[in-house]
């Protein structure tokens, strides 16, 4: 009786410590982040870097384990899965510059003796672009509209730097009496110092006709009125057409400094023909690889 007491006892225990038992609580998979590669010609990868040498680069694409070696000279930067960013081949701001002992160069003078170059570190102002359509100035506003969207790409993409405003901008240039005729005969450290910034962005986009395009449709129908020997065919005839003008652009952009050094000149075709004359393509495109550009 005694030895029954006790299995009974025993067996109560272990359903109770099952009972007491904390479900187990299941953690969602977290979502697999990858390394991205920039390359020169505009490329991204996406996948695993698992060595990088003196010239070249081990990297694995998303999905595969074939590893394959890729030029440190064609890319421009890689994109660490833990956010770091590592620069390959992207030029140097005059600001990152050292001196031969490896530290940060000093301020200096800016070569037209108008301020201190101290004053302007990091600092970036965007001038008006020049707009030509079908061979033609397409006008002041065209320009100012150019200098906005080039404004507003880099204010997004710029840390550490300070975009002036586009109305500050041109304010400045008015009240010194520059316009896009005397602009020509400023320099570009000139202009620097005017705006108190280090670098000024500046640049063209034109614009042509590439082709035009004309659809249509249409067809009839016929109705029949039955009346003896004076049977009557009436027959309506509808239709519709649209054309369509396609447009080419090429985009130009400069970069100078206040020491009037040119540290970024590249232009750019838009790949594909447009019908409202956009040309934020090939303008990202090239804003993307310029050395002011930060993700």
């Amino acid at each position: 009786m005694r030895r029954l007491s006790l299995i009974l006892s025993l067996c109560v225990l272990f359903f109770s410590a099952v009972a007491q038992k904390p479900a187990t609580v299941k953690t969602p998979a977290k979502e697999e982040k990858y390394d991205v590669i920039l390359k020169v010609n505009g490329d991204e990868l996406t996948g695993k870097v698992s060595e990088i040498g003196d010239s070249d680069i081990k990297f694995t694409y998303q999905g595969e384990e074939l590893a394959y070696t890729l030029k440190k000279v064609d890319i421009i930067k890689i994109t660490f899965a833990s956010g770091r960013i590592e620069f390959f081949n992207k030029p140097s701001l005059p600001s990152e510059k050292k001196d031969g002992g490896g530290n940060q160069a000093p301020a200096t003078q800016s070569p037209s003796g108008t301020g201190n170059l101290e004053s302007h570190h990091n600092k970036v102002a965007v001038l008006p672009f020049q707009f030509i359509r079908d061979n033609q100035d397409a006008g002041e506003e065209m320009g100012y509209k150019v200098q906005e969207d080039v404004y507003a790409y880099l204010n997004k993409h710029s840390s550490g730097l300070t975009i002036i405003d586009p109305r500050t901008t041109n304010a400045i240039l008015v009240k010194k009496g520059i316009t896009r005729e005397t602009l020509r005969g400023t320099t570009m450290d000139e202009i620097c110092n005017l705006l108190e910034v280090e670098y000024v962005v500046t640049g063209g986009i034109t614009q042509n006709k590439a082709a035009e395009t004309t659809s249509s449709s249409g067809g009839a129908n016929a109705s029949t009125t039955y009346g003896g020997n004076k049977d009557k065919t009436k027959v309506y005839a509808y239709g519709n057409s649209a054309s369509y003008q396609y447009y080419s652009n090429r985009v130009a952009i400069d970069v100078y400094t206040d020491k009037n050094d040119n540290i970024y000149s590249e232009n750019r075709r838009g790949l594909i023909n447009t019908t409202d004359g956009s040309y934020s393509s090939p303008l990202e495109y090239l804003l993307k690889r310029c050395p002011l550009y930060r993700k």
